[in-house]
């Protein structure tokens, strides 16, 4: 039936997916997009100075714990700000996620990306003037009180390009996975090779973590591997450092 998509429940056919809609989620989750993420290691380096991660065979185990805890604690937000990406609940979502992150640094890191995610979504998705308004009216203050954090931001970019939840919830998964990857190829913890076999073998994990976690309620948001939150909040106090966290 060439390009149209046959709906197997009644028969009907159904319209392809938007192909630009397809070169947008590819610009939001390439690495060239200058959203600050490359500057942050989720962690990791606190982790390998704290002897948690010391060789390249704990790596593989550090970052399923930080996508389960990601996706315990993040996702939730992004699933809600994609599914109503408007001012009023991006708004709620950036105040709960506040209160939410006790550890100032990750609550830094989290800040520092979301805003620069926002920034540059507004100036690179031009066609959609809300995300230029909503940044606006952030910015502006007033009664708007907006702290940008990076979950909500990425839904709201996610749900107003026209991604659906479950697309949203795991391209975040995958762009935390890609960042702290990479944050180990920087440490010398594993090579560029060995970075992307890595990085394939853990996407079949990742995917049976999106499926536990996905679609659920902000009330829902927690903390699977608090340790690693506990790590990260001590980056601050490491000697030399090559990330911000």
């Amino acid at each position: 039936m060439n390009d149209d998509e046959v709906d197997a429940n009644n028969g009907t056919t159904q319209p392809p997916s938007d192909p630009l809609l397809q070169w947008s989620i590819w610009q939001l989750l390439d690495s060239i997009l200058p959203t600050g993420g490359f500057a942050h290691s989720f962690g990791l380096e606190a982790g390998m100075q704290s002897r948690i991660v010391s060789h390249p065979e704990d790596l593989q185990t550090h970052v399923i714990h930080v996508l389960e805890n990601t996706a315990s604690l993040l996702l939730p937000f992004v699933y809600a700000a994609t599914t109503s990406p408007n001012l009023a609940t991006w708004q709620h979502l950036d105040a709960i996620l506040d209160a939410t992150l006790t550890n100032d640094v990750s609550r830094k890191a989290s800040v520092s990306q979301g805003s620069a995610l926002m920034r540059v979504s507004a100036s690179v998705f031009s066609e959609i003037p809300e995300l230029k308004t909503m940044r606006a009216a952030a910015v502006s203050g007033g009664n708007v009180a907006v702290r940008f954090h990076h979950a909500p931001v990425f839904g709201v970019v996610c749900g107003l390009i026209g991604l659906d939840g479950e697309t949203a919830q795991r391209a975040y998964l995958f762009v935390t996975m890609r960042d702290v990857i990479s944050a180990a190829t920087r440490l010398n913890l594993v090579g560029p090779l060995g970075a992307a076999v890595l990085q394939h073998q853990v996407a079949v994990v990742a995917e049976e973590v999106l499926r536990k976690w996905k679609n659920r309620g902000v009330e829902e948001a927690c903390q699977t591997s608090p340790l690693l939150d506990t790590v990260q909040g001590c980056h601050s106090y490491l000697f030399s450092r090559l990330f911000c966290s």
